[in-house]
């Protein structure tokens, strides 16, 4: 996963001149004899493919390492080396809106310098600002993506039967996929990276309509074929569970967010361009659709990934294991006040405030003559942001002298005053 240092002075170039219309500032005309017949493309929503040849490997890290390479050649002013490798790009995607811009400036340079990214009169300032972003979080993305000593601060503890996490960094609009290494003590393991697209107005959703990507921890909660959606959707959609729990306690609305594909005459759309879904390309969304489980794939979306090293991710899951259990045998051992410690004041479950919940709690405890607590298939995902919540599901096994009920619980932990409490309970 390391990046070749030689490579970053391109990007660099990139990401300082990208705000700026001068892109190609050394980009001149070489001295070579060139066809001089040939014309600057245009950039068509629908550009025919080249005539076929054999397409090259696809990487698994999507166009990313070509476009470094090809600017790596403009840089370098090696304008045929880089019309060479945009064609090889543009043979494996013909759709792909940023080559055909790339493609149309490098064959407009055969006739003179070029001083702006989209050079051709005819190119929408909108657009050629969108292809911009985009290239610049692609190669941004690919020179940042994690090491193996990194894992995501989310990824507390998977469930046994839980394959793969998904993780998206609204920032560097990019989708993260973890796998469970059960073998390693159920460490997450980096698996693959993709570029996606959020909402048009960024993230953090409150409302319907407002055009925002959300943030928090969601699960994936059915499989929509292609053949059942507008092409908008591409290869399919995966539908996640906003508003969870926690969202409707803060009072946040909406419906209808998915991980879903691009048309059918798109390659990529700009990383703002969604009305709050998460966009994957089609060739990407299949990619990771593979990997996704209907009722158990978590899907943590955050305006930009915390990283943990191995020692601190371990010293936090076991934090978080230890007050769970905690809070398991003080249940079992029937004191109900020590038992009630590890909810906080604020808690809240339905139209159940603390108050209620402990009033009924007393009475309930004080039937008992014995208690068992098991929980089984337990997951931890920390919630993004600054509020210190934690979302824990399980499969709770309750057994008395005279009550036994199974249920599949999740909890909100939330640290307060140094203490982890329980802030909302109930089904998941």
């Amino acid at each position: 996963m390391k990046v070749d240092r030689r490579l970053f002075p391109i990007i660099g170039l990139l990401l300082c001149l990208a705000a700026t219309p001068h892109l190609y500032r050394r980009l001149q005309p070489e001295t070579q004899p060139v066809d001089t017949a040939v014309s600057a493309a245009p950039m068509p929503e629908n550009s025919p493919a080249l005539p076929a040849e054999p397409p090259p490997i696809l990487s698994d890290a999507g166009p990313e390492a070509q476009l470094v390479g090809i600017f790596n050649a403009i840089e370098a002013n090696r304008l045929n080396q880089a019309l060479e490798l945009t064609e090889n790009l543009l043979r494996q995607y013909p759709n792909y809106r940023l080559a055909n811009l790339i493609k149309g400036d490098l064959l407009l340079a055969r006739t003179r310098p070029i001083a702006a990214f989209g050079a051709l009169a005819n190119a929408p300032a909108d657009k050629v600002a969108d292809l911009r972003a985009e290239a610049i979080v692609r190669l941004k993305a690919y020179r940042e993506r994690p090491e193996d000593r990194f894992i995501p601060r989310y990824l507390l503890q998977m469930q046994p039967d839980q394959r793969f996490a998904v993780v998206v960094d609204m920032q560097r609009s990019r989708l993260y996929l973890y796998a469970n290494d059960r073998d390693n003590g159920g460490r997450p393991r980096f698996v693959a990276d993709y570029y996606v697209t959020q909402g048009k107005l960024g993230a953090d959703k409150y409302a319907e309509g407002d055009k925002k990507t959300p943030i928090g921890v969601y699960h994936v909660t059915a499989n929509l074929p292609r053949q059942k959606l507008a092409d908008l959707y591409g290869n399919g959609a995966f539908p996640i569970n906003y508003p969870n729990e926690w969202d409707r306690q803060r009072g946040r609305r909406g419906s209808g967010i998915w991980l879903h594909g691009t048309p059918s005459n798109t390659f990529a759309r700009p990383p703002r361009a969604s009305d709050g879904c998460v966009v994957l390309t089609n060739q990407d969304l299949d990619a990771v659709a593979k990997n996704l489980q209907v009722g158990l794939t978590p899907v943590i979306i955050s305006p930009s990934v915390e990283w943990l090293s191995l020692d601190d991710w371990a010293r936090e899951r076991d934090e978080l294991n230890a007050a769970i259990d905690a809070w398991r045998h003080d249940w079992e051992s029937r004191d109900t006040e020590r038992y009630l410690k590890h909810y906080s004041p604020r808690f809240k479950s339905g139209s159940q405030d603390f108050a209620a919940f402990a009033a009924q709690k007393r009475q309930v405890m004080a039937a008992k003559e014995w208690i068992k607590v098991a929980t089984d298939n337990l997951s931890v995902f920390r919630n993004p942001g600054p509020d210190e919540v934690v979302v824990v599901t399980f499969d709770q096994d309750y057994r008395s002298n005279n009550l036994n009920n199974r249920m599949k619980k999740r909890q909100y932990w939330q640290r307060e005053n140094g203490q982890w409490q329980i802030i909302y309970e109930g089904s998941a």
